[in-house]
């Protein structure tokens, strides 16, 4: 009589995360053998699918961040201080992280000049004036975190009212005693389960969407858009270089982060960000893999989604550059004194409107206009916004996954040894 034997699961040729490098190098020679110019059809269908990968990632967003931070606040029993102690901590981190981010782009800047050679001579203004006719002002930004409504939030994936609303809502719940906060808990626990399978089946599709984003953007700008502005290109990703390795890795190696371990779990995550340029897209997987690293739910539920909105390292260091290439290139001699005032505007205005369309351009073309520097720069800026986009959303990305960890730290909470069933 033979025994039977188990026959192991096949193993798929490639991982998840070489699936999206060769879909992105398979991106980049569709947009260059096809581009959109002559192709129409084709980068249409190229949008469609993007599309569709986004607008699914999108959609899980809000169940989410809901069901997680619920159960993250009110399943903790009834002490509220652990969560404004955490809320404390989380705010002066994100400050303290976000004001060297903005030097380093400030020194970046005044460094190399990439903005001296540039001629603003012929470029339009026309979406430069329309993205600056959106005023945000501090007092607006702390208005828009209460939502009016939540369904009228969540139809918009405004992550912060929804952020704010479940914190609320779990202060409520944790009030609540007896079988209706047992029922309700459940229920959160058992949405943020299915949320995560739902997570798995999306990520299934990455490739083919991001494949299909990297396809449209090299089709329609183009490898040459590199050439004229590849100064400013090559500044930001150098000075996003510096700040990983002079700022996150001292921070991870202070917090007795694995650098490693961690790596591996929010190398996917990053990628997504990267490829997409999109930070949402990644949010999903990174709840999933920040978890899977072993890190608190509750800590995962309120840091991740809070530093969306406060802990934009990239976006704030490209603010900080850009605004001075905009000087630069007009010929205009801008103090030392001038820089920082415009970099404070910068910081203040910059909080909370992450779920704005081009969000880093609104902002910077309203700091233009109040520093009387010129719109023209934002034009020429447009060129090269997507590739300059790639770095800054997946370093936002990166630097939230790490505020996270050192949250954990802060708090006591961090696990010493990896979870037995976490990847290594």
């Amino acid at each position: 009589m033979t025994a039977s034997a188990t026959v192991p699961a096949k193993k798929p040729l490639i991982g998840p995360t070489q699936a999206i490098l060769l879909s992105m190098v398979i991106g980049i020679v569709l947009g260059s053998v096809f581009p959109a110019a002559e192709y129409p059809g084709l980068a249409t269908f190229f949008k469609a699918v993007s599309s569709v990968f986004l607008r699914m990632i999108k959609s899980l967003i809000v169940p989410l961040i809901f069901s997680t931070l619920v159960v993250g606040i009110a399943g903790h029993g009834d002490d509220m201080k652990k969560v404004g102690r955490l809320a404390f901590r989380s705010i002066v981190y994100f400050e303290l992280v976000t004001t060297i981010a903005l030097f380093i782009g400030l020194g970046a800047v005044n460094l190399v000049k990439p903005g001296a050679g540039i001629s603003l001579a012929g470029a339009s203004t026309e979406k430069a004036a329309e993205l600056a006719q959106t005023k945000v002002t501090f007092s607006g930004v702390i208005e828009h975190m209460v939502p009016a409504s939540f369904f009228e939030a969540a139809s918009k994936n405004e992550v912060l009212q929804i952020v704010f609303f479940a914190i609320l809502f779990a202060v409520g719940l944790s009030r609540v005693k007896g079988k209706p906060k047992e029922v309700m808990l459940n229920f959160c626990e058992s949405l943020s389960e299915v949320m995560f399978k739902f997570t798995a089946l999306v990520m299934s599709f990455a490739p083919y969407g991001i494949g299909a984003a990297i396809a449209v953007t090299v089709g329609t700008s183009g490898l040459a858009v590199l050439k004229s502005l590849g100064l400013l290109v090559a500044t930001l990703y150098g000075a996003l270089a510096v700040f990983i390795l002079g700022v996150l890795i001292p921070i991870a190696l202070l917090a007795r982060v694995p650098i490693r371990r961690f790596w591996n779990h929010i190398k996917e995550p990053w990628l997504i960000a990267f490829s997409t340029a999109s930070s949402e897209a990644a949010l999903p997987l990174a709840f999933e893999e920040l978890e899977k690293f072993g890190l608190p739910k509750r800590i995962v539920a309120f840091v991740l989604p809070t530093g969306y909105s406060f802990n934009l390292d990239g976006s704030t260091l490209y603010l900080a550059m850009a605004s001075v290439f905009a000087a630069q290139a007009a010929g205009i001699d801008m103090s030392f004194g001038q820089q920082l005032l415009m970099m404070l505007t910068l910081m203040l205005t910059s909080k909370g409107v992450a779920a704005v369309p081009r969000a880093s351009l609104v902002i910077l073309s309203g700091a233009l206009t109040m520093f009387g520097l010129p719109l023209e720069a934002v034009a020429v800026i447009l060129g090269v916004d997507a590739i300059m986009d790639m770095a800054r959303t997946s370093i936002n990305l990166v630097g939230n996954c790490l505020a996270t960890a050192v949250m954990a730290r802060w708090e006591g909470e961090f696990p010493d040894e990896p979870p037995v069933d976490a990847a290594a």
